[in-house]
């Protein structure tokens, strides 16, 4: 069996992020047979159709997203909704012809945030995804409350029922991605 590569990434761009520590926590929850890398949004500028070319860091993304056999996004609750950040990674990768780097692949969300534990901006996040045509993971989905004392101040997950709760939507991810590619 072919070894599955996730891409993660992270809506938040804070050095300290809980949703960071989220997917570092994935990584090392991976099942056997799968690899995953995070990727790095802090240079990619704001979508705009007047660029006539790609600058460097798009560039880099839409090949690790090429690359990916499924995602694993990471997502901040910002004002009930998700984050410019991850937003706008989607919308470069979205502008590709037939949309050949999101639509039919495996993805999953996760993310960290206050009392409901960023549940509002998954649930937008999903309605974006639906227009991309990436195929969702429904269960088990992963609310963390990034208040509640289950990270550490670097932003690295401590509380061991969530962390089995990513692994457990690691190994449904690597079962859906399996599943999906036949």
């Amino acid at each position: 069996m072919r070894e599955l590569k996730l891409l993660g990434i992270c809506g938040s761009l804070r050095r300290q992020s809980t949703n960071a520590g989220l997917l570092r926590a994935a990584i090392a929850e991976l099942p056997e047979g799968v690899s995953m890398e995070i990727a790095d949004l802090s240079a990619v500028p704001f979508y705009n159709a007047d660029l006539t070319e790609k600058p460097p860091a798009v560039e880099r993304l839409l090949a690790q997203m090429g690359a990916a056999d499924a995602l694993v996004l990471a997502c901040p609750e910002y004002n009930y909704s998700l984050a410019p950040a991850l937003k706008n990674a989607l919308d470069w990768a979205s502008r590709e012809p037939d949309s050949a780097l999101l639509a039919g692949k495996a993805a999953a969300i996760l993310g960290a945030g206050g009392g409901m534990g960023t549940s509002r901006a998954q649930y937008h996040l999903r309605q974006v995804c639906v227009f991309l045509n990436l195929h969702l993971l429904n269960k088990p989905e992963v609310f963390a409350n990034a208040f509640a004392g289950g990270f550490d101040a670097d932003g690295n997950l401590t509380d061991a029922k969530l962390i089995q709760q990513v692994a457990a939507q690691m190994q449904a991810l690597a079962v859906w991605t399996r599943k999906l590619r036949g």
